[in-house]
């Protein structure tokens, strides 16, 4: 199957066929042997001697066709195309010859044949010239783009390797070679790993090389060539990722901990006192001889009292709900949601989609404190009326969706806010969902509610964690 031929830009070829390539000496020479032909076929022409003889047709008007070809060869359609018009305003004066010294029919034909010859001939050098042209571009545009990933591939700080069909390495860039090796070319890339799973199952793993360092494997299919299918490994060191992650998450380990103590220490203290000391309260007022006066003081005392061991044991809860790890997440988010519809907060509608089930502490904690901040955001800044919790327990993910009617804001101008703010909340929830490897995001206008979005991966989460805690 043949390629379409290119197409002709004719109102640039016009554009250079009035204006001729004059400064070129070439062009003027065509247009001089032109201007030879014309004249002595003039000369001819008029000649009486030589009306009848045998130069009568010595130099036909089809000879034209040489230099005009050649200038389409030189020039394309343009020069072609420039020429034959150049040739046929000499011509006219030939044609107004008397009948019995010229031969205006022939030569008409003859010149309408030449100008279509001219046309046809410029018109495909032309075509050829473009198709010339754009393999050039092309081809100078890949030499660009292999210099250029040449030079990316030679000064690219992260090992990278390239492998052939069969699995050996064929080229390595110089921090390839400093970490295993200038031998590695040529070498299996299977002795890389101990794992025994191909690389392309092993792309977007963390692997453990010689330098005892972490590198995330990302596997790029390239382009085949002469050689065949190739792959290109490239390892990203995630060491001091990991690292700072490992530091962010003991952070948090340390401050749950310092909640689960606070908890238990309120609970167990400052809450008993205040049950204790509502219950003498009682005793007291009840006693007999006790004015009036004073029994009614003590019922306030009493009240009071109680109130305050109400909200200790809020507060208690919050730091630590024992829900959460006595019975998970739904039951903690649960007892969260009513303890908001018994006070003076919002509506709180809790959805829970797809079966429930008990799934890794750090997802579960991660998961209440996101739904915990943003319910409390609901109440304090945005003043919602109704806020819908959704819980979506999938087969590899978890979904949260937290979608309130209150004020709302600009996410940006909170980002600028949070920056310079002693604030920490969607910056926190950010840092627990980013340390689950999950995704949040927010969306929010002034006047039109927020929602709060969030996937969190369940498997390759929980491992990363745990591999990290060890």
């Amino acid at each position: 199957m043949t390629a379409p031929a290119p197409q002709i830009n004719y109102p640039s070829a016009l554009r250079r066929v009035l204006h001729p390539p004059l400064r070129e000496t070439r062009f003027w020479i065509i247009q001089l042997i032109v201007l030879v032909i014309v004249v002595a076929h003039f000369i001819i022409d008029t000649d009486a001697s030589s009306a009848n003889g045998a130069l009568g047709a010595a130099i036909p008007v089809a000879i034209l066709v040489l230099p005009i070809g050649y200038a389409g060869l030189r020039y394309g359609l343009a020069g072609s195309f420039a020429t034959a018009i150049w040739a046929t305003l000499l011509w006219l004066p030939d044609l107004l010859l008397p009948h019995n010294e010229g031969h205006t029919g022939a030569d008409l034909v003859n010149l309408l044949i030449v100008l279509v010859v001219s046309f046809v001939f410029g018109q495909r050098i032309e075509a050829e010239r473009i198709a010339h042209s754009r393999i050039e571009e092309a081809t100078q545009t890949a030499l660009a783009v292999e210099v250029g990933y040449r030079r990316l591939f030679e000064t690219n700080r992260s090992p990278i390797l390239v492998l052939d069909d069969t699995g050996v390495v064929v080229d390595a860039n110089p921090a390839a070679q400093e970490l295993l090796g200038s031998s590695v070319i040529g070498s299996s890339g299977a002795g890389l790993t101990t794992d025994d799973r191909d690389f392309d199952a092993l792309s977007g793993e963390v692997l453990t090389l010689a330098n005892s360092h972490d590198y995330r494997l990302d596997v790029v299919s390239l382009p085949p060539n002469a050689a065949g299918l190739r792959r290109q490994l490239n390892f990203e060191d995630v060491t001091e990722e990991r690292r700072t992650r490992h530091f962010a998450q003991l952070i948090v380990q340390v401050e749950e901990d310092e909640r689960r103590r606070l908890s238990r220490e309120l609970h167990d203290e400052p809450l008993q006192l205040f049950l204790h000391l509502a219950r003498r309260l009682e005793l007291l007022a009840n006693v007999h001889g006790v004015p009036d006066e004073v029994t009614d003081g003590l019922g306030e005392a009493r009240r009071q009292a109680l109130d305050a061991a109400a909200r200790l044991r809020t507060v208690s809860r919050d730091l630590r709900p024992p829900a959460l790890d006595q019975l998970g997440l739904v039951a903690a988010v649960s007892s969260l949601v009513a303890d908001l519809d018994d006070g003076d907060g919002p509506d709180v509608q809790l959805d829970v989609l797809g079966p429930s089930r008990r799934l890794a502490p750090e997802i579960e904690l991660g998961a209440f404190r996101i739904i915990q901040e943003s319910l409390r955001n609901a109440r304090r800044h945005a003043r919602a009326r109704e806020v819908d919790v959704v819980i979506e327990f999938r087969a590899h993910s978890l979904e949260l969706r937290i979608a309130d009617d209150g004020a709302g804001f600009d996410p940006l101008d909170a980002a600028r806010v949070a920056s310079h703010s002693p604030s920490l909340g969607l910056v926190g929830m950010r840092e627990r969902t980013r340390l689950l490897s999950g995704t949040l995001d927010v969306h929010s206008a002034p006047g039109r509610g927020t929602s709060v979005e969030v996937s969190m991966p369940l498997n390759a989460a929980t491992e990363e964690l745990h591999t990290l805690a060890t």
